[in-house]
């Protein structure tokens, strides 16, 4: 399974506003819990050992790009069929 870089969301502001409402309320510690159960589900949903190995290195060098953030990385990334 490749994955898949460019926006494939059906809702994609519906789901920007969901997250952001999941961490209301929450402190830093409880938000970064969070997050990781996030991360967690997602990733036991997707399954493919390649494709989550793919997804952390894309997430890694989002954030190692001095000035750049994770989201605009994978909007450079090189665009993967589905």
């Amino acid at each position: 399974m490749a994955l898949i870089t460019q926006l494939n969301l059906t809702q994609p502001d519906d789901f920007y506003e969901a997250l952001i409402d999941m961490h209301r309320d929450f402190d830093e510690a409880q938000s970064q819990a969070a997050n990781a159960q996030l991360i967690l589900l997602l990733a036991n949903h997707i399954g493919d050992y390649a494709t989550l190995m793919e997804a952390i290195r894309y997430a890694r060098e989002g954030v190692d790009q001095p000035g750049a953030s994770a989201a605009q990385h994978t909007a450079d990334a090189p665009r993967v069929a589905a």
